[in-house]
């Protein structure tokens, strides 16, 4: 009898930011930023990256809320999203290797030095140190699942693209994501908009005319 299969995903995605393009003009890259992800409607997603939506210099392991985190402010991101089989033992290791991480998010920092590292081909960091597609990648290493005969530290998120073992699911705008909650997404936006218009009338107000 056959192990039966389960999905795990990883989201790559690219918020069009200054710190985004910057990285895509080294690497020439379409994504650059890995996440993954449990269940093919995004509502359990993890990642190494902004810990506070409008302050990139805070970053560490997160875990990312499509509709309430940082992709709020970034509603135009475009995205990949991949999935890969696993047997349900591996499926239950990188869960509990989750969970490790998450259990001591506090001891982990953003390995920005290692970026660096990778455009030199040399892996770069220390303990308890990882940027977005090095997490990912290590969480697949750790449970098991050695995809690349190469340190996590120089995995990128283009890597999974080129990988055979995973299957494209969705490609384009994130919030275009058919299993995404559209309802949801329409309310924000438009209390998004509600906001802007107070802030815009507030600003009228106190500026000279």
């Amino acid at each position: 009898m056959k192990d039966k299969k389960k999905a795990v995903y990883v989201l790559l995605t690219d918020t069009g930011t200054v710190l985004n393009r910057i990285i895509k003009w080294f690497t020439n890259a379409p994504y650059n930023h890995a996440s993954i992800a449990f269940d093919e409607h995004l509502k359990e997603i993890y990642s190494f990256g902004r810990k506070q939506p409008k302050n990139p210099l805070f970053a560490g392991f997160v875990r990312e809320d499509v509709y309430y985190g940082t992709y709020r402010y970034f509603q135009n991101t475009r995205c990949l999203l991949l999935k890969m089989e696993v047997t349900e033992e591996q499926f239950e290791k990188i869960r509990n290797t989750i969970k490790e991480f998450e259990k001591n998010k506090d001891q982990y920092s953003y390995n920005l030095i290692g970026l660096i590292g990778v455009l030199f081909n040399f892996p770069i960091g220390k303990k308890n140190s990882y940027f977005c597609s090095q997490f990912v990648s290590e969480v697949f290493r750790r449970s098991g699942i050695r995809l690349w005969n190469q340190p996590s530290a120089l995995v990128q998120p283009n890597d999974f693209i080129m990988h055979h073992r995973f299957e494209f699911v969705y490609e384009g705008r994130l919030y275009d994501y058919p299993k995404l909650d559209q309802e949801l997404i329409a309310q924000l936006r438009e209390a998004d908009g509600y906001l802007l218009e107070r802030s815009m009338e507030a600003l009228k107000r106190v500026l000279p005319h």
